[in-house]
């Protein structure tokens, strides 16, 4: 008596499944690296079953577009930005936008992967999304053209941030004048004078080569504790 091996000659012959993974930061960054390193670990544990495009630095889409294209199915994965979540209807993740929230990745470590960030990745599920994990890539700095030292020194200043409403009230209560842009935006807003400044973590900063066109360093004294 004999089987059939059809199942084996098919998973033999069957093409490989592709997920196309879509972020809209550099490679070398926390991000970055791992998204890559996702990409090497799925595939050697699938033994070539799957196989993970990496997009990085919006090839693909800017930072709102690239939700509207997971939802659709244009792409498989994403890495945004907790912000990015809120004008999809769950407002409850702008509680990461809130400055110095979590004074150390230890305590904000405490609340993403406990009880209270597993609640919030589930309320995506709705919005046909399935929050797997939660990545940063680092603290934010605020940094302009001109040293800002003191609350007061943002005062007047147009400063670059994602669609949040927590951070347009953040930078209205320091007397600043928020724009909102799409990441792969900011360096020519820098460049051009759109935007005076931003608020984005040093990886960030530095391979997006911000520093060509803000020369001055950010300071430790505007360090936000927000995940991005």
């Amino acid at each position: 008596m004999g089987v059939s091996r059809a199942p084996d000659l098919q998973a033999q012959t069957a093409k490989p499944i592709v997920i196309t993974f879509s972020h809209v930061v550099a490679d070398d960054t926390p991000k970055g690296k791992a998204a890559l390193r996702f990409k090497d670990l799925a595939e050697q544990a699938t033994q070539g079953r799957v196989f993970v495009q990496v997009y990085p630095n919006s090839q693909l889409y800017k930072d709102k577009e690239e939700l509207e294209a997971l939802q659709l199915g244009a792409v498989q994965m994403l890495a945004p930005s907790l912000a990015k979540f809120a004008p999809l209807g769950v407002g409850e993740f702008e509680v990461f936008d809130i400055p110095y929230m979590f004074p150390s990745k230890t305590a904000l470590r405490k609340i993403t992967d406990g009880k209270i960030g597993a609640e919030l990745l589930a309320k995506l599920e709705p919005k046909g999304i399935k929050g797997l994990a939660y990545w940063d890539n680092g603290f934010k700095l605020m940094s302009a053209k001109r040293p800002i030292k003191l609350p007061e020194d943002v005062k007047g200043l147009k400063l670059r941030i994602q669609s949040s409403r927590v951070l347009d009230a953040q930078m209205r209560a320091l007397g600043a004048l928020p724009q909102v842009l799409a990441f792969s935006e900011v360096y020519q807003a820098l460049q051009t004078g759109v935007v005076d400044g931003t608020e984005n973590p040093p990886s960030n900063m530095l391979t997006q080569r911000m520093n060509e066109v803000q020369p001055m360093p950010p300071s430790p004294i505007t360090a936000t504790s927000v995940m991005r």
